[in-house]
């Protein structure tokens, strides 16, 4: 906990039983008299959409639109990044001549033509031969998987290469829109060039220039031509059995926690780490509910490889994830807890999904190794005090059970909705009691707070200048100790908006 946490430490026990007698219509005609405060600010279509999406739904969980997805995939080098950056009209993507420099699949917002959508650009390939085709391959299916159009870019100068055509193969695989893209034609002389990856088989390509510009408006319309309105691929899903992925290193205990579930052997277990490759689906009748659990494979760390392999993993838990609805993370409790194991919580807490920890193993558990485990937690797990704990084995299947309510709790939390009027009277007597530090001369107010979406729980707060991010973190604290949230994230966001000026 940082210096600055601590200004904002300080307790108020009543203010939960002064918020429960805060009459609801009063409430609301507070927030309304707020939210038309914000007249006298500059706002833009963005802080207007946002204050018509936090209008609370029929059945009180607002859900937003999911815009759609472009994925952009290609090796190493060929300019993806400098196409990202065209696309949005703005530099967000790193761009720089040396290959694999973006490492992670990144989601930027974008508008072309009043249409918005989300753009993702992908990299993190390790340039060695051992590991690329692993690599790409991972690369290249997650992207296609949580896409609804793939641009997949080829350097026209360069040809296709063998890497080239192995990611091909996997895109013909797919059902979904792809678009061959011929990047650095900067001049009609090098059309031919682009001409001759015709033989690849993905159809016309498309000559760009994306440091130039040329040709990428041509290219965006044809995209834009097949790209849906709404996402397939992102849209929340309602109803059905509620999606639960199994997620953890190697050999903690995932596919024995799944197979015990499903009572059968349905995914292969063995001391050897690193069996599961590829995501197993399974549909799960615990406690009376039926879920549906995603095994995932566990983060492999090979001495040749490293960071790729490491990057090749998370890419598989980060694809199961976002198709899940909460996290169930496996935790090894003979073995002390390790920066994987909060690497992939906090991949979990980055995705936006409920989460739950399951300590397995726990008939294994000795006095002393026990003592040792509450000092970890407490030290390495603090930032995730608030998700469910279950003891479990999965082995001898003890507490299983226990998975249920926790699952249950967590999913209800990542559901919640507060409605605006009591919000905002949370966080007016939140401010009263404990109001923002002055910061050089001056001491940013908050205007109207809204709660925008649910899963997970999204706030944004409209204020007059920059919140600390320690007395952010005060409000989700506090947020926690009134309304719960037990097992899910809470997202707070800031619009910083200045007074209109009077003419």
């Amino acid at each position: 906990m940082s210096d600055h946490d601590d200004e904002f430490e300080a307790h108020d026990d009543d203010l939960a039983e002064r918020l429960a007698d805060v009459d609801d219509d009063l409430a609301e005609q507070r927030a309304a008299a707020l939210r038309s405060g914000l007249d006298d600010y500059e706002l833009d279509e963005e802080d207007l959409d946002l204050l018509e999406l936090s209008e609370e739904g029929e059945d009180g969980v607002h859900y937003l639109p999911a815009l759609p997805v472009i994925a952009i995939v290609g090796r190493p080098n060929v300019g993806k990044s400098a196409l990202v950056n065209r696309i949005l009209g703005r530099r967000e993507a790193v761009v720089e001549d040396t290959p694999g420099v973006t490492r992670d699949r990144v989601s930027y917002k974008g508008e072309w033509l009043d249409r918005r959508f989300t753009l993702v650009d992908t990299g993190g390939w390790e340039p060695d031969a051992k590991g690329i085709d692993a690599s790409v391959a991972a690369q290249a299916e997650v992207a296609i998987d949580l896409s609804d159009v793939v641009l997949f870019v080829v350097d026209a100068t360069v040809g296709a290469t063998s890497t080239d055509e192995h990611v091909v193969r996997l895109l013909r695989k797919t059902k979904k829109p792809v678009f061959l893209v011929a990047n650095k034609v900067d001049d009609a002389r090098q059309e031919p060039e682009a001409a001759a990856l015709w033989n690849l088989g993905l159809g016309e390509p498309h000559p760009v220039s994306a440091l130039h510009g040329r040709g990428v408006a041509d290219l965006l319309e044809s995209v834009f031509k097949v790209l849906p309105e709404v996402s397939a691929v992102a849209k929340q899903e309602i109803g059905g059995p509620r999606r639960v992925a199994i997620v953890g290193r190697p050999n903690v205990g995932k596919s024995s926690l799944l197979n015990k579930t499903a009572r059968e052997e349905r995914v292969v277990v063995n001391e050897l780490a690193g069996t599961t490759r590829d995501p197993v689906d399974e549909q799960i009748e615990l406690a009376g509910k039926v879920w549906r659990f995603v095994d995932t494979a566990g983060i492999r760390r090979r001495v040749h490889l490293q960071q790729g392999a490491d990057f090749y993993a998370s890419l598989r838990t980060q694809a199961a994830l976002e198709k899940a609805e909460v996290a169930i993370v496996v935790l090894d409790v003979s073995q002390p807890i390790s920066e994987q194991d909060v690497r992939i919580i906090d991949l979990v807490l980055e995705s936006g999904r409920a989460l739950v920890l399951a300590y397995n193993k726990w008939d294994l558990l000795d006095d002393d190794r026990r003592r040792y485990l509450e000092r970890e937690i407490e030290q390495d797990l603090h930032h995730v005090a608030w998700a469910p704990r279950v003891n479990i084995s999965a082995r001898t299947g003890r507490h299983l059970e226990k998975l249920v309510p926790a699952l249950e709790t967590a999913l209800e939390s990542w559901d919640t909705r507060i409605p605006t009027g009591k919000f905002n009277a949370f966080l007016t007597e939140l401010t009263q009691e404990h109001p923002h530090p002055v910061r050089g001369g001056k001491q940013p107010r908050i205007l109207f707070g809204t709660q925008v979406s649910t899963r997970p729980p999204t706030f944004v707060l409209f204020t007059t200048g920059f919140l600390d991010p320690g007395y952010r973190r005060f409000i989700q604290r506090r947020l926690r100790e009134i309304y719960g949230f037990e097992g899910s994230p809470i997202v707070v966001n800031m619009r910083v908006r200045e007074k209109r000026q009077r003419r």
